[in-house]
């Protein structure tokens, strides 16, 4: 999350700061960035991937007539009803080719994203409440920045947020969200709490080849992905849930069903179209046209953190995480994780990374949104070339 020097993807401008413009080229797309631009990288916007799908071309391209997807209905014999059965179908076949997830003996609910689903499955495994009081869900700081206000948004009569699952002592039911590879710090984690009468929901968006080693395939209780970071389509709003226990399942389906009446029919057929092309093109991986959709982006971010680890130990005014090598058994080679965001530390006596970046017009989350020091900031590592390219020039200079 092999074969990173074989396929030389990046196009290259120089990264100055003598007032011209920066230029980046995607496919014969080109864009032009002022050099005294404010960069945003503080929200993970994945446009990093368009370099990719304009070389796929008209691939994925497809086309509904007037008269399809009228009905609510996809499948009624599903416990997901709403849930396309070629969607279904896709997802089987990409978790099967990467070998990051077990679908066999699982139910597949689709969502708006996985922000859709979590709310889903937060209402599933706390319903009915058989408790006198909300159930505390928690997260190992860091944890990923906007689950406090997703948990709360509602305020549920039958959850709340209750913070770092290192601080939690109480002898009582919990929930813990388990976020692997981590967001913000790009880590393999597992549970913290480990008692009786807990429940864990394992948010697996980032186990994907690009980003870290796959190295097993997993088979949690309840396991959250989303095409957004997977595929980098953020746009489309699609999300999926792997779940083991049937009557949750149905339960998830039943807040679908009554919050948003289902899931729209284009983007899932949209999704089910790019995830089989991505699993077809799995079967290609170290081919010389550098077909296979991991490889490729795993190419550009192994690249991408190479330079930023230079810059960083240049300046001696940061550090990052470090990650350790391991096996992958999607890309057969030994390689380390190359994560969708930076984790990075300033240096003793700087109390507030984000100001420091700010005043360089560099926009980035604070550690505070994660629980955590605020001399640690959450940097986007999946913008466009000339973004991350702008940010290693001022990254430089600080």
């Amino acid at each position: 999350m092999g074969g990173a020097d074989q396929v030389h993807i990046t196009r290259r401008s120089s990264m100055t700061a003598n007032g011209d413009n920066v230029k980046e080229n995607h496919g014969g797309d080109t864009r032009n960035l002022p050099v005294d631009a404010v960069i945003n990288l503080d929200h993970g916007d994945p446009t990093m991937y368009e370099s990719y799908w304009r070389k796929v071309g008209d691939e994925c391209t497809f086309v509904i007539k007037g008269f399809e997807s009228l009905s609510y209905f996809s499948n009624p014999n599903n416990p997901c009803w709403f849930l396309e059965p070629k969607l279904e179908e896709a997802i089987k076949n990409l978790h099967g080719a990467v070998g990051n997830a077990v679908t066999d003996g699982y139910s597949i609910i689709v969502g708006t994203g996985s922000s859709q689903l979590l709310q889903a499955v937060l209402f599933a495994v706390t319903t009915p409440l058989e408790h006198a009081s909300q159930i505390n869900v928690v997260s190992p700081a860091p944890y990923y920045s906007s689950y406090p206000e997703i948990v709360d948004l509602v305020k549920s009569g039958l959850y709340k947020w209750a913070g770092d699952a290192h601080e939690f002592e109480k002898d009582e039911p919990y929930i813990e969200l388990v976020t692997s590879p981590n967001n913000p710090s790009g880590v393999i984690r597992g549970s913290v709490v480990n008692r009786e009468g807990g429940v864990l929901i394992h948010d697996l968006a980032y186990y994907w080849p690009q980003y870290t080693p796959i190295t097993s395939s997993l088979d949690f209780d309840i396991m959250l992905f989303t095409a957004s970071k997977c595929t980098g389509h953020a746009g489309s709003r699609v999300g999926w849930a792997l779940v083991k226990d049937k009557e949750v399942a149905k339960k998830m389906t039943k807040f679908m069903e009554v919050n948003t009446i289902g899931v729209s029919k284009e983007p899932q057929l949209r999704v089910a179209k790019i995830l089989q092309v991505i699993a077809d093109r799995c079967k290609r991986f170290g081919s010389p046209e550098g077909d296979d959709f991991f490889e490729y982006n795993k190419n550009l971010l192994t690249e991408r953190w190479e330079i930023l680890r230079e810059t960083v130990k240049k300046t001696q005014m940061f550090t990052l995480p470090k990650y350790p090598l391991q096996h992958c058994n999607y890309t057969g080679d030994v390689t380390q994780a190359h994560p969708a965001f930076a984790w990075m530390k300033c240096k003793e006596g700087i109390e507030d990374c984000e100001k420091l970046f700010r005043n360089h017009k560099i926009l980035t989350r604070s550690g505070r949104r994660f629980g955590s020091d605020p001399g640690f900031v959450r940097v986007s590592m999946v913008g466009r070339d000339e973004e991350f390219k702008l940010f290693i020039d001022r990254l430089s200079m600080i």
